[in-house]
């Protein structure tokens, strides 16, 4: 197969420049989740151009392209396409300054602070690359590119709108991600990768008064308060210390001035674990622990829990985790590693399991090599790597795509190589 994956590849070179322009543009014109008309159009334009049947608004933006080419193995890759509401402050000479109008009708920012234009852009290359070399492979190769990964709604939405009857259906589904490893770097990782995610909006109920009568008050604000250090013992006290999970209050939002106590206090949290039982335990662990500080402050009312969001672990399946990582083993050399558990969350999984076919994620590095041997030195990687949904986060943009395009293209092989000839 690494023969194989060397003969498409071979062809990166004649496309490398355009690669590069389509990432820059996509970078510099980021777009929110459900609204990446203009990405989804790209997309389905570069699909159109090398022979494949485009689908068009899938879940609302979502795209896919068939290219079928002869009997074999089917194999899907998925990217995702949406941005993040940040301020790019990257410095970037195609750094993005779009801005959309909030629900408010305020401003606000749009940036690609998590890598989807690497990702967009990596599949496009993979599938150019693929259709230009037919002769080397046998099956059907699935491009879908998805919207709102950001806020767990996408792959869901793509599934409502008939997706399982409007592509093939797939033997695997890939699918990779941009972190904050050195540019080059590719892992995999079987099993457990990525954790469930699980948004909360906690309101938690008190009585208002003046701030010189606190007596008269049941006061939220020392309730919140009391919510939140009592929180930080679920991991620390009610988890074995080999059982990862995270819990964070990210915004609390209670009183108007300071003179006044107010009547409500609102937390919004987030949950991060790796198995349902601990995820079940973990979100139990936080209602007992909201109720118990109510009803020890003489809460009038009892608290209203609301879910945000919901993401499910990304848990790959051993053997195509297997399969591709011999295939990276053999075409990337030293530059192929076991990448540790991440504590960021996706949807993909929806897909795959949609079809109810197997699935590998895998990593692929994006920071300057040089900067991030220099902080590994020093020790200081934490502090001087841009991590994503920083408005700092900006890989490199080589080796990164070459990279992206080379791993996909070599994990699609995996399958559809096999058969050639």
């Amino acid at each position: 197969m690494s023969d194989t994956a060397r003969t498409v590849l071979a062809g990166l070179g004649a496309v490398r420049s355009g690669l590069e322009d389509l990432y820059r543009d996509l970078h510099r014109h980021p777009e929110l989740g459900l609204r990446e008309h203009r990405t989804a159009k790209k997309a389905a334009d570069a699909l159109r151009e090398s022979g494949y049947e485009v689908t068009e608004g899938i879940g609302g933006t979502g795209v896919i392209g068939v290219l079928a080419n002869g009997d074999g193995p089917v194999v899907m890759a998925r990217a995702d396409m949406d941005a993040l509401p940040v301020r790019e402050r990257t410095g970037l000479p195609y750094a993005s300054t779009e801005t959309v109008t909030d629900g408010d009708g305020g401003e606000q920012p749009v940036m690609h602070a998590c890598g989807h234009d690497v990702h967009v852009t990596s599949l496009v290359g993979c599938a150019r690359l693929l259709a230009g070399h037919r002769d080397a492979w046998r099956g059907t190769f699935v491009a879908l590119f998805q919207p709102s990964e950001e806020n767990g709604a996408g792959a869901e939405a793509m599934i409502e709108d008939g997706l399982t009857d409007r592509s093939p259906r797939p033997d695997v589904v890939l699918a990779q991600h941009v972190l904050p490893y050195p540019a080059g770097y590719v892992g995999t990782r079987a099993g457990s990768f990525l954790s469930a995610a699980d948004s909360l909006r906690v309101t938690l109920h008190g009585r208002g008064a003046h701030g010189s009568a606190p007596q008269a008050s049941v006061d939220p604000v020392v309730l919140a308060a009391s919510v939140v250090l009592r929180l930080q013992t679920v991991v620390s006290r009610e988890l074995a210390a080999t059982t990862p999970a995270v819990v964070t209050v990210g915004s609390i939002h209670a009183g108007s001035g300071p003179n006044v106590i107010p009547d409500r206090a609102v937390l919004e949290l987030n949950v991060r674990t790796y198995d349902d039982a601990t995820r079940t335990r973990v979100l139990d662990a936080i209602k007992r622990i909201v109720r118990a500080e109510c009803e020890a402050s003489r809460s009038p009312e009892e608290p209203e829990f609301e879910r945000l969001s919901s993401f499910p672990p990304t848990v790959n399946d051993e053997e195509p985790t297997r399969r591709v990582a011999q295939a990276f083993g053999a075409y990337f050399g030293d530059d192929a590693h076991t990448v540790e558990l991440q504590t960021a969350s996706e949807d993909m999984s929806e897909i795959p399991q949609a079809f109810g076919v197997p699935f590998t994620y895998w990593a692929i590095g994006g920071t300057d090599p040089d900067r991030y041997a220099e902080a590994a030195r020093k020790g200081t990687v934490a502090q001087d790597v841009p991590v994503n949904h920083s408005a700092s986060f900006a890989p490199v943009v080589q080796p990164t795509l070459d990279t992206g395009v080379s791993a996909m293209t070599v994990a699609a092989l995996a399958w559809l190589g096999e058969r050639a000839g």
